[in-house]
């Protein structure tokens, strides 16, 4: 475990940690996304952070197989207002708080002022308890990513070796950068069978980025091919739980310590958890106007 003395963070406000958001997406489904965002989301707890980490999908699949945890509540049930946020959260025995199923732009798009009034409201209840939030997405191209990623302070994407892999990610950032006007990309080289090969991939992607795209790209951290990584998911158990000294979960503690180092997004959301979902709302209300064309 890495001592959180030892690693600069974010600027702090009123004597309290300002809020980060982090999206990481992906361009296609299996690269290890959700994988990676829930141990790295452990290596942040792990660091002393108070850490939430939102289901961006419309299914909580993988936070099951990853982190065994099955929800009774989603956040549906806060806005029908048959639930409070504490009864939706799921407090996970590894130091990490699961909002789980969150809607999707269609559904976020057609809430009543009363559901955002209450969504936000609800939100109040965090403001202690949690100073980083890290958003897992759905794969793909779709508006969803989208939506939480224009919202967001950071953006990761992650990709592997894969030639589709890289193709779907090059869309994704595209994506990212023409319609929700993000200017820095964070890449995360997932599977890679040495550093050689994860720059290799970084520098295909920056390349075409500079060319085309008015983006910036940052290679963040590489995670190289792991036997441990599929053990873990067959026992359920985060790796970085699993095996602390495998090279996958040295890796995400890497990351970890790379993405508290490096500023965040500039003219982003910050300070309280309220700002990030009123943001949210705000471009959702955008979203079949801009993200959906």
């Amino acid at each position: 475990m890495v001592e959180e003395a030892q690693i600069p963070t974010s600027h702090s406000v009123g004597g309290q940690r300002s809020l980060r958001v982090i999206a990481v997406t992906s361009g296609k489904g299996g690269v290890g996304k959700s994988s990676i965002i829930i141990n790295l989301g452990i290596a942040f707890a792990q660091s002393g952070r108070k850490v939430l980490l939102i289901d961006g999908d419309l299914g909580l699949g993988n936070v099951d197989i990853l982190m065994h945890e099955t929800p009774q509540f989603t956040l549906h049930h806060v806005l029908e207002g048959k639930k409070t946020m504490d009864d939706v959260l799921l407090h996970s025995r590894y130091g990490v708080t699961v909002l789980p199923a969150t809607s999707g732009v269609a559904e976020m798009a057609s809430l009543s002022e009363e559901q955002r009034m209450r969504l936000v409201n609800a939100m109040d209840d965090l403001e202690a308890d949690i100073d980083t939030v890290l958003v897992d997405t759905a794969a793909g191209i779709g508006s969803n990513a989208l939506f939480f990623a224009s919202a967001a302070q950071e953006v990761l994407v992650v990709v592997t070796p894969e030639p589709t892999s890289l193709a779907d990610a090059y869309a994704m950032i595209k994506l990212l950068s023409l319609r929700c006007g993000v200017k820095r990309v964070g890449i995360v080289v997932n599977q890679t069978a040495n550093s050689e090969e994860a720059h290799g991939i970084f520098q295909r992607l920056s390349t075409l980025a500079t060319r085309f795209l008015p983006v910036m790209l940052e290679l963040v951290g590489t995670v190289p091919l792991d036997s441990v990584v599929r053990s873990a998911v067959r026992e359920q158990r985060p790796f970085t739980i699993e095996a602390p000294q495998a090279k996958a979960s040295m890796a995400v503690q890497r990351l970890a310590n790379s993405l508290l180092m490096r500023p965040s997004r500039p003219g982003a959301t910050t300070g309280r958890v309220q700002l990030f979902w009123r943001r949210l709302l705000d471009v959702s209300m955008e979203a079949p106007e801009t993200l959906n064309r």
